[in-house]
């Protein structure tokens, strides 16, 4: 009786899991056998025969979706299937936790760091600083932070993470012509600007400067001013050749004004031919007066020449002056030996 009862319980069992139509009387688990996997293979899963296999394959299985929905503590890290305790900022892990013992850390060594609790076998290197990069050291590496770079001198950032530096470049250099509208800072490049009509810079000044005026000056411009070159100024310069133009041209009035007085007073001359002494004595005093003329033009010649040649002494240039004994002596022979 009892044996009846464990078949026609099997049977309503495999009814259930196969379903009405089914001819088999296999004993099976509904819950396994609803998977794809018996659904796929057509027959119930659980059998005796496969209890082992089916046991394995759930234990896998538990394991699998364990490590999936794993999930650690903010203080914490993971190891495998461990959630183990996060190491301090300024150290590192030496052996990871397990089920019979707490991670161990281990501070970090000069120049490395850590700047947070973790789960790290190794600290970090300091960054270096390299003038090579136009870097130098804004603040020095702990065991907690990281080494903090600034620009060198007259340099800028070009590049930065966080409040360090990580590239600088050297400051722009304004043109001639320009002017410095905004110095450079740590930050930011020099910003330049061009100077207007009538003033020049040479690149280095903070605002343009105007032109100098020669003639407000009473001086001679010898260049004209450029954006970037102040008008060059000097002294007036004397004009040796209209001063002896000039000379040269008072000479001849001189002399021509003789010839024509000399040639009036021999027409109004009686034509004695016994008093010739009279013509002869006037030709003489005509030609001494126009000697004497001669001789002083020659000195304002000279004067002329003497003054160019102070203005070239203070030029930069040598002068080459006569001795007085030496302009005696050329005076005399120049003159046929009449002293002056």
């Amino acid at each position: 009786m009892g044996s009846l009862k464990r078949t026609r319980s099997f049977q309503r069992l495999d009814d259930f899991c196969r379903g009405p139509g089914a001819a088999t009387t296999e004993r099976c688990c509904p819950a396994v056998h609803s998977t794809p996997l018996s659904q796929i293979s057509g027959t119930c899963f659980w059998k005796p025969e496969n209890a082992a296999t089916f046991l394995v394959i759930l234990i896998i299985l538990m394991n699998v979706f364990n490590g999936l929905s794993l999930t650690c503590h903010q203080a914490e890290y993971q190891i495998g299937n461990e959630c183990c305790p996060k190491c301090l900022a300024g150290s590192r892990v030496k052996t990871h936790c397990n089920e019979y013992r707490s991670t161990s850390c281990l501070p970090c060594m000069d120049g490395t760091f850590t700047d947070q609790p973790n789960g790290w076998e190794r600290c970090i290197p300091c960054t270096n600083c390299h003038p090579a990069l136009g870097l130098r050291v804004k603040k020095q590496c702990t065991a907690t932070s990281d080494t903090l770079c600034k620009p060198l001198e007259g340099l800028y950032c070009v590049h930065h993470t966080g409040h360090s530096c990580e590239r600088a470049h050297e400051h722009k250099r304004c043109n001639p012509g320009q002017y410095i509208s905004q110095n450079g800072t740590a930050s930011t490049d020099t910003e330049c600007s061009d100077c207007s009509s009538g003033t020049f810079s040479n690149g280095t000044f903070h605002s343009c400067q105007p032109h100098t005026q020669c003639h407000s000056l009473n001086l001679q411009q010898i260049t004209t001013g450029t954006s970037a070159a102040d008008a060059q100024c000097g002294e007036r310069s004397f004009n040796v050749g209209a001063a002896v133009g000039g000379a040269v041209g008072v000479l001849i009035l001189i002399i021509g004004g003789g010839g024509l007085l000399y040639w009036y007073l021999k027409k109004r001359a009686p034509s004695d031919p016994r008093s010739p002494t009279r013509e002869q004595g006037m030709f003489v005093s005509l030609s001494q007066c126009s000697l004497h003329h001669i001789i002083t033009l020659i000195y304002i010649i000279r004067f002329f020449l003497f003054l160019n040649f102070i203005k070239k002494g203070t030029d930069g240039e040598p002068l080459a002056m006569a001795s007085p004994e030496g302009d005696k002596r050329e005076n005399g022979d120049h003159n046929g030996g009449i002293p002056l």
